[in-house]
């Protein structure tokens, strides 16, 4: 069964940092509704106003780079963006994003090609980025089924509990 998700283009550039998508100042709670109130604010003010539920994060490379915190893709999650797209991401904020269950692709050319507001669809099995709008197809690598099956629980200690019988 193919996962599509579908929502509109918000661009960034490169080397957004974890202080840019959830800045520091709001470190005091780990709850995603309030930090989704700051999500990527120092990055552009407009943005926790604007966002929907189903929108895509589109950005260069080296997205997420900076601190080890977790609470930059609580609070991507908690804003409601159904995934991150960018050249490339920091090493830690990647496995960070899988553990709380975000969904993120890489892809060489679709950021240079999406502009902000195009319409986005992109299967999480295939990798393959649809851009409505533009009538355009990109490639980004394809979610394994064992990590599409960790954002499918919310997170790795979500699965953890699923599979243990935890509620």
């Amino acid at each position: 069964m193919s996962k599509v998700l579908k929502g509109k283009a918000h661009l960034f550039g490169a080397d957004i940092d974890t202080d840019a998508i959830i800045p520091a100042r709001y470190l005091t709670t780990i709850d995603p509704v309030e930090l989704a109130k700051h999500v990527m604010e120092d990055a552009d003010p407009e943005f926790p106003k604007n966002v929907k539920a189903g929108d895509v994060i589109v950005a260069q490379k080296n997205f997420g780079c900076g601190s080890s915190r977790e609470h930059a893709p609580i609070a991507i999650k908690g804003a409601k963006v159904s995934c991150v797209i960018a050249k490339s991401f920091a090493r830690i904020f990647y496995r960070n994003a899988f553990n709380m269950g975000l969904p993120i692709f890489e892809s060489a050319d679709a950021p240079d090609r999406i502009k902000p507001g195009d319409e986005l669809e992109v299967d999480m099995n295939t990798g393959v980025i649809k851009n409505v709008t533009r009538n355009e197809n990109y490639q980004a690598a394809p979610i394994p089924p064992f990590m599409q099956q960790l954002i499918e629980a919310g997170g790795l200690m979500a699965s953890i509990k699923k599979k243990m019988g935890v509620k």
